[in-house]
């Protein structure tokens, strides 16, 4: 059993407390879709979703070996780093919910581990080939990677139902809806648990309390699956708002190809060991699906501040755990004050939070009043828009004074010569 210091011991708690606001952060990722669709109710979604990540927790390790033995040097890290860390990540993914943005919880943690590990060992201690292969690049390549592959699988899943029964055909999507919102839930579990497995299992190499290079041990694999797992039937409803009715107007069968895409792409990055970012994947999905589906709407201004929010998540995760690492360099008292400030600066989160309620109550109710953008108007300006009936088209045209309207069959009058 390993032997644990008042440092580690909350360094424990708060990487679980940064796995519990992940759960609640992401559970968008898996149940956005299926529950602004009408597939499954909102409790009853997050409550499935957070059961498979439970499960998911145990499918694999590998994303959680590439944060404990390759992003930093293990080598001179403290406890206090890994808690410095965390605080920023805490922090950055409290302030997202607030104002309803799929940020990356996964880059919010390795923000702040880098800027923590910076700021105590210096950029020497940071693997910059292991950042850019399995953080940067996945980062950029995952939402375009999955976002042509549900605008295709939109486009053929509509092309394949063009003749079917439009009622039976919205009720089999439904279910596939449902099936592959569960692949997503147990996709982020394998994948976003391990990070916090991988941030403990750090902690528990830098105290001393397990052998370099050793994998997390089985408690640390159990109590990290239940944090993200009780994160998840919270229910972070803000952020669901955005991704299910926030970026575009989703149908069973776009929800269905989101959520397949989306779940290839993490399952595949879990085995290949990338710290992917679920939220990135399943938005470009989101993204796609609009795009593919003919007079879909993409709404650029909310996939913009999504985008912005994306950027800015490594380096202001960074600063908040470099600065967090000098306070708590200081000494226990240094420790103290960043404790008291996290914990401060979270309940005033929450507060602020209480001004407008969002739960799975309202969750579907959004301005929907928000303009397409140029993107979606270019888009469908070279789409030709549905064939209107002979009727609605005679009916567009204004007769002239004094005569009948003209009937279905009749082209419009020639007009007049002046």
């Amino acid at each position: 059993m390993e032997s644990f210091s008042l440092i580690l011991a909350i360094v424990v708690v708060t990487a679980l407390a940064f796995d519990f606001t992940n759960g609640f952060h992401d559970t968008a990722n898996a149940m956005a879709t299926t529950i602004s669709t009408g597939a499954l109710k909102p409790k009853v979604a997050v409550a499935m979703s957070a059961v498979l990540n439970l499960v998911g927790a145990f499918l694999s390790v590998e994303v959680a070996n590439t944060i404990s033995k390759g992003l930093v040097d293990e080598n001179g890290i403290r406890p206090e780093v890994i808690f410095a860390a965390l605080v920023g990540a805490i922090l950055w993914n409290l302030l997202t919910w607030l104002v309803g943005l799929p940020s990356s919880s996964s880059h919010a943690l390795m923000g702040g581990l880098i800027g923590a590990t910076i700021a105590s060992a210096g950029f020497g201690a940071v693997h910059g080939d292991v950042l850019v292969t399995k953080v940067l690049l996945p980062a950029v390549a995952a939402p375009i990677v999955a976002g042509v592959a549900a605008m295709l699988a939109t486009r053929f899943s509509y092309g394949m139902g063009k003749n079917a029964d439009g009622e039976a055909s919205r009720k089999g999507y439904r279910a596939g809806q449902i099936a592959s919102a569960g692949l997503v839930s147990l996709a982020h579990g394998t994948n976003d648990a391990q990070k916090t497995m991988g941030i403990i299992t750090l902690a528990l190499i830098a105290g001393g309390a397990i052998a370099p290079g050793s994998n997390p041990p089985t408690w640390v694999i159990l109590s990290a699956g239940l944090a993200i797992a009780l994160g998840t039937y919270i229910g972070g409803w803000r952020i669901i708002r955005t991704m299910g009715k926030g970026l575009t107007d989703l149908e069973p069968q776009q929800g269905f190809a989101a959520q397949t895409s989306a779940a290839t792409a993490i399952l595949a990055s879990s085995h290949l060991g990338f710290s992917l970012s679920t939220t990135h994947v399943v938005s470009g999905s989101v993204m796609g699906t609009g795009l593919g589906r003919k007079g879909g709407v993409v709404r650029w201004s909310t996939a913009t501040r999504m985008v912005v929010a994306w950027a800015l998540t490594l380096p202001a995760a960074a600063l908040v755990g470099a600065g967090a690492e000098a306070v708590t360099d200081l000494g226990d008292w240094g420790t103290a004050v960043v404790a008291v400030f996290l914990v401060g600066s979270s309940a005033a989160i929450w507060k602020l939070s209480r001004r407008q309620v969002v739960d799975h109550s309202n969750v579907n109710e959004v301005d929907e009043t928000e303009p397409a953008g140029v993107v979606t108007a270019a888009i469908a300006a070279v789409i030709p828009p549905p064939t209107a009936a002979a009727e609605d088209l005679a009916a567009t045209i204004p007769a002239p004074a004094g005569a009948e309207p003209a009937s279905a069959t009749q082209a419009a009058p020639p007009a007049a010569k002046v």
